[in-house]
């Protein structure tokens, strides 16, 4: 596939999804939105991908939403008054998702609903929407040029991106409101701290510091990464671990079947494991238990 805002290259199982529109600081728009909502429901699917790496070209990540667009920035469609009663129900009415979902939140949702690990290489400014959009990936790392920043209420809007769900989780709800109140431009010492990144790396070994960890991810069983990931998401958002148990018991059974076997039996023979079980056609029937 081919894409006016990303640039996409696949090389030994880790896709390199590049932000690009460098002449714009990467800045978002509804176009990229789109594009990024192909990008992860494809990548999901594909056995030829088992991690995606998501960094920016150039200077920045990404500059948050392109302010410079005629009309409504936010690509919404000001002649409606949408109402909660909307959302539960009309939610995939398309007057409600290219009128009125936020497109931010399209695009984590996509993210989390990937089968694939998602891994952050912050090379640069990353703010609005180019920082929310991090909050959804497994792993953020940083450059010494990082740049984040929660504008939203400085510009007289709220968070979006389904940020409010994924924000306090990472960092807790204190520093997020902080975060989110005062809309400051963090630096990687302030993220690091708040554990919002694993670390922060000089740019010119930022994405090779992302490929390692993808690396060690690609060794393993593509069915047992795609099942923890959800579990791990999922499972946490629960109210009481038995909810945790339940799914628990049901992917240590499936698993145990077969990668798990191989996984036992290199183990014992002292061998690299052979996987051959993939995301695309091997999940077990329960999958996907929270639909």
């Amino acid at each position: 596939m081919k894409f006016k805002t990303l640039q996409l290259e696949v090389k030994d199982y880790i896709l390199t999804l590049t932000l690009n529109r460098p002449e714009a600081l990467n800045a978002f728009t509804v176009e990229m939105a789109n594009e990024l909502i192909d990008v992860f429901n494809a990548a999901s699917e594909d056995d030829n991908i088992r991690v995606i790496v998501v960094t920016g070209a150039g200077r920045a990540f990404c500059a948050g939403m392109d302010l410079s667009v005629a009309g409504n920035v936010f690509g919404l469609d000001e002649t409606f008054r949408p109402t909660m009663d909307d959302m539960n129900n009309r939610l995939d009415d398309p007057k409600v998702v290219n009128g009125v979902r936020d497109t931010g939140g399209r695009v984590t949702l996509a993210i989390y609903d990937c089968k694939k690990p998602v891994i952050a290489a912050i090379n640069g400014a990353a703010v609005g929407i180019g920082a929310t959009m991090t909050c959804a990936m497994d792993i953020r790392l940083a450059s010494e040029y990082a740049r984040i920043g929660f504008v939203f209420n400085k510009i007289g809007i709220t968070p979006e991106a389904c940020s409010t769900w994924f924000l306090p989780r990472i960092v807790g709800v204190s520093t997020a409101l902080e975060w989110a109140y005062t809309g400051e431009i963090l630096r990687p010492e302030a993220l690091l701290s708040a554990n919002y990144v694993k670390g922060v790396y000089p740019a010119g070994e930022l994405l090779e510091e992302a490929y390692k960890i993808a690396r060690k991810i690609v060794a393993h069983s593509p069915v047992a990464i795609t099942l923890t990931r959800q579990m791990m998401y999922r499972n946490a958002a629960q109210d009481h671990p038995i909810e945790a148990h339940k799914v628990d018991s049901l992917a240590i059974y499936y698993a145990s079947l077969k990668d798990g076997k191989e996984g036992v039996a290199s183990f014992l023979e002292k061998r690299p494991p052979n996987f051959t079980q993939q995301s695309s056609t091997d999940m077990p029937d329960f999958y996907p238990w929270w639909k």
